[in-house]
């Protein structure tokens, strides 16, 4: 599976709907542990705004960047910068597939190591409590 292939496990996966003309307001995750990958899995027509023009309907603004979602098409970012969505289209929902899994960008091999280590030690954990598999859910 996609969280099994992900180093360190994720905390979330899952699928995201926005309804339509609706959005996430402004917010930061508050720490540099997590990045989050969305795959476009249904991204809504384009609009016509008011001079005219077809633009895209859905949106991510992370940091001073905006971005929109393809079908197909991943966007990668860290949510340590503030970051918010919104969903213009009338009609149409926008769904994403949602990943959050470690920032092992930045880190040293030996705090990768330590990582690992404590979710090892977490995966014992539950299984001794009974539960059968933890590396591909998210718990």
């Amino acid at each position: 599976s996609i969280m099994e292939s992900v180093p360190l496990a994720g905390r979330i996966a899952g699928f995201n709907r926005q309804k339509p003309e609706s959005g996430i307001p402004l917010h930061s995750d508050g720490n540099n542990m997590w990045l989050t990958c969305q795959m476009g899995i249904k991204v809504p027509p384009p609009i016509t705004n008011e001079a005219g023009e077809e633009v895209p309907s859905a949106h991510i603004r992370v940091g001073p960047e905006t971005r929109h979602w393809e079908e197909g098409q991943c966007l990668l970012y860290d949510t340590t910068y503030e970051h918010e969505t919104f969903n213009a289209h009338p009609t149409d929902e926008r769904v994403v597939l949602h990943v959050d899994f470690f920032n092992t960008i930045k880190m040293s091999k030996l705090e990768i190591d330590v990582l690992q280590y404590i979710y090892d030690m977490r995966e014992q954990f539950m299984k001794a409590e009974g539960v059968a598999k933890v590396g591909a859910q998210v718990l």
